[in-house]
């Protein structure tokens, strides 16, 4: 019986070792596209920071085309800050938009509005800012709609000397109040505790398929939801209180250092508390407020 054929073994030589197959490579396309990708994953959001900084700063040009483009409030926003700041460093040419200034103290848009009452509190002294009208648009924003527009409007009169909104000031110390816009039912709700900025969301009220954000008038932090999410309202039923922020109040106790009555002071004094939610410096500052309105009434 003859024996088998013997089958020839591969050899390898001494010291070689098996390498893996070759992985196949990223087609140029496909490569391309894979960069493309990071690179906008990496430029968006640094496209939208920078549209809109309103640190970046506007040529004169680029100023006077914001401020009258309405289909876009933030820029006319932008354009405002840019505006603070050059009358902050004494520009002289900043002056050839004060008549904006008042223009735009009735503009449609709340945070245009806000905004526009801070910056005209920075110029109280100059012949510019009284030909333009600055003291008078303050003084009508004191009936504005909004909490905060009135508000920014009575501080900046405090800079003029003018203590007409003082109640608008103290309005400043004390929780905001917010109440069902439409009857509905509550489908989504924030939680106490929750710091909240102006115009945030605190709820959802759902009515005939419609859907209503109801949106915090300050910036704060969320004390009481008397709406839980499920629950029937009535336009007009309370939803939420608010605790004004810290920035808002400091403001406010600032001011009414200067032109605060006894009347203000029950409205001052939870801020003397040591409590966790209250800082030490808005502690101090209204320990100093409560004993200069009483060393002016004396």
């Amino acid at each position: 019986m003859s024996a088998l054929p013997e089958v020839p073994q591969e050899t390898s030589s001494p010291g070689s070792e098996s390498r893996p197959p070759a992985k196949p490579r990223m087609s140029t396309r496909n490569r391309l596209l894979f960069f493309a990708t990071g690179w906008l994953i990496v430029l968006m959001p640094f496209l939208f920071w920078w549209n809109t900084w309103f640190g970046r700063q506007l040529s004169d040009k680029q100023l006077a085309e914001y401020l009258q483009d309405d289909k876009k409030p933030r820029h006319i926003q932008h354009a405002l800050v840019q505006i603070g700041e050059r009358v902050t460093r004494h520009d002289p040419n900043v002056t050839r938009w004060y008549p904006d200034l008042v223009r735009l103290a009735s503009y449609r848009v709340e945070e245009v509005r806000n905004t526009d009452a801070w910056v005209m509190g920075q110029d109280v002294s100059s012949k510019d800012a009284a030909q333009a009208g600055f003291h008078q648009a303050l003084v009508k924003m004191l009936d504005d709609p909004s909490v905060m527009v009135r508000g920014n409007a009575a501080l900046s009169l405090v800079r003029f000397g003018d203590a007409t909104g003082r109640p608008q000031i103290v309005a400043l110390l004390q929780p905001a109040k917010v109440t069902a816009p439409q009857a509905g039912a509550i489908t989504d709700s924030s939680t106490p505790g929750t710091i909240i900025h102006q115009g945030g969301i605190i709820a959802k009220i759902e009515s005939g398929g419609q859907t209503t954000e109801v949106r915090s008038p300050i910036s704060g932090r969320l004390r009481e939801l008397s709406a839980r999410t499920g629950q029937t309202v009535a336009a007009g039923d309370p939803i939420a209180v608010l605790d004004p922020g810290t920035e808002q109040v400091w403001e406010a106790l600032r001011a009414l250092y200067l032109v605060g009555k006894p009347d203000d002071i029950p409205f001052i004094r939870p801020y003397e508390r040591e409590l966790a939610e209250v800082p030490d410096h808005i502690r101090q500052q209204a320990l100093a407020t409560e004993q200069a309105i009483q060393e002016r009434a004396k």
